[in-house]
Formats: C-alpha cells, structure tokens, sequence
C-alpha cells in the first residue's frame, strides 16, 4: 500500500470532523474537552504529515507539533481544572445549567 500526503489528510479531516460533532452534540463538558483535545490531534497528525512529505517542512513541523502538544495539555489541565470547581459548586457536569452562573 503506497502512502500517500492525501490518505493522512483524509484521516486528519475525519478525526477533526468527528471532534466538531463531538463539541457541538455533547452537553457534557467533559465530552466537549475531550472532542476539543481529538480536533487538535487533527491538526497535530496534519503538521506531522506534511513534515514527512514536504522536504523543507521537516524540522519545523516536529518544533510546531511540539509546541502544540504543550499548549493542548495545558488548556487539558486548565479546563479541567475549570470544570472540576463548577462541577462542585453545580453538582452537574452539563453546560446547559453553567448558564444560570450569570445570575
């Protein structure tokens, strides 16, 4: 089987696909962080694919993959903690109910 630029592009396409549907169906927030994470994994297995095909691309896509691998973990690690301090003030882990905060 001959790899190619546009089977990894198609996959890349698909799991951010899945992710946005993950986001915009879920109330859950813990789903929702975990669909986010799933789409910057998309655009991560898209930096990485043209690094290996794109011969000029090569040190700066695994620098750029990185660096976008560091800044996931740290929206993981501050979202979570987000929704830990409203899931014990709310008792619930929907968004649809974190509106009411306003008030």
């Amino acid at each position: 089987m001959s790899h190619s630029l546009d089977a990894y592009l198609i996959l890349s396409a698909l799991l951010f696909a899945i992710g946005t549907f993950g986001f915009l169906a879920r109330r859950n927030a813990i789903s929702m962080l975990m669909s986010i994470e799933l789409m910057i994994n998309a655009v991560n297995l898209t930096i990485v694919a043209f690094g290996a095909f794109v011969a000029r691309l090569q040190l700066h896509a695994a620098v750029i993959a990185l660096l976008v691998i560091a800044v996931a973990a740290a929206e993981a690690t501050v979202g979570l903690g987000i929704i830990m301090a409203i899931f014990r003030n709310r008792k619930t882990p929907l968004v649809d109910e974190y509106d009411s905060m306003r008030q």
